[in-house]
């Protein structure tokens, strides 16, 4: 039977992060992104409490957390909620941290994870989207062929997160036996990173373009197992922000459609808009839903290709239609930046592509 039950742990973390978002990161949200910078002392701040690194195991210096990908999505919708760049970048050292602990061999552990345990925030990064037609995480162009006791790799990745700050990359590229999953160190000959990307939403969050030319990476830095179940974490990760950034998107429109009178009685009790927010709160909870769903089969060890593949579909669809209605429940306000449905229309618009954002 599916649980989706939270236990007195979780839910302690559940309400922990979701007042850290509403408290801090929301209020930071506009200026992030008018600036284009996650101010660093949130990104401090969220490294203290232990959300990205808590899954370390004791002996490499973390806390030894059994890593749960139910917890992951209660902790990357509430941050989402507050600001998505925000939440994104705060989340980033989980995209080398989960991939080393949930595949990675002692050595791996070891090297790897002891960038990751000390005081001050450290980010982490992972190369999976590719700038080709018909891109698939699944059907990789970037190649990394086995040289003697290197991997030689080939290709290119874009909207990489924090790529130019991060001391390690996980690469997912296609091998000889499937898709593999490479931790490349920083500044290693033959990986070429461009200049910022300028996107249309995720403004605060910093994104480039790498560019892999005869890149040699030690054949040990390859993780073992399956490297699809992690590229289906990320999705499902992200499915869990879609829910959250649509949340916000809802929670204000709410509260402006009861405010805001016109012709003598509120737009809340328009049946228009009434409508218009009865479907938004359908589609969050839908998609909320969908992505715990395929979060506990993950944490079951069962086959979730078929629940990631569904919750990442509707999520993108449905975040894309509550933050549009956002902007139509505010009218003429809701293309003002003074209101922040437009930011969250702008983000929740990336969903359809992002891949390798976050991690559960």
């Amino acid at each position: 039977m599916i649980d989706f039950h939270l236990d007195e742990e979780q839910q302690l973390i559940r309400d922990t992060v979701a007042a850290f978002a509403r408290e801090r990161l929301r209020p930071a949200g506009h200026e992030a992104d008018e600036s284009g910078e996650v101010p660093p002392a949130l990104a401090q701040e969220a490294w203290e409490l232990g959300l990205a690194q808590a899954t370390i195991p004791e002996a490499c210096g973390g806390f030894g957390q059994e890593p749960s990908a139910i917890t992951g999505t209660v902790i990357a919708e509430a941050l989402a909620e507050g600001d998505l760049s925000i939440a994104a970048h705060v989340l980033s050292p989980r995209l080398v941290i989960d991939p080393v602990v949930l595949l990675g061999n002692e050595q791996q552990q070891a090297e790897i994870l002891s960038d990751y345990t000390g005081d001050e925030f450290t980010p982490g990064s992972a190369a999976l989207l590719e700038p080709c037609w018909g891109n698939s995480a699944f059907d990789l162009k970037t190649t990394a062929v086995l040289d003697g006791d290197d991997y030689v790799i080939n290709g290119d990745k874009c909207q990489v997160a924090l790529a130019a700050a991060s001391p390690w990359i996980i690469v997912y590229a296609a091998a000889d036996n499937g898709i593999a999953a490479l931790a490349v160190r920083a500044g290693t000959a033959g990986l070429e990173i461009s200049e910022r990307e300028k996107n249309l939403g995720l403004n605060a969050l910093d994104t480039r373009e790498i560019h892999f030319k005869d890149c040699r990476v030690p054949a040990s830095m390859r993780l073992g197992g399956d490297a699809s179940d992690l590229i289906r974490r990320c999705r499902v990760a992200q499915s869990a922000m879609a829910v959250g950034v649509g949340k916000a998107s809802l929670e204000y429109a709410c509260a402006y459609a009861k405010e805001r009178e016109a012709f003598g009685t509120m737009i809340a009790q328009k049946q228009a808009i009434a409508f218009m927010l009865a479907e938004m709160a359908i589609e969050v909870d839908a998609a909320r839903l969908l992505g715990q769903e395929a979060a506990w089969k993950l944490d079951s060890g069962g086959d979730a290709v078929r629940e990631v593949s569904i919750a990442r579909s509707y999520a993108a669809d449905a975040v894309m239609m509550i933050t549009d209605n956002g902007v139509q429940v505010l009218g003429g306000h809701g293309f003002i930046r003074d209101h922040p449905v437009e930011l969250w229309a702008r983000n929740g618009r990336g969903f359809a592509i992002f891949e390798g954002l976050a991690s559960v």
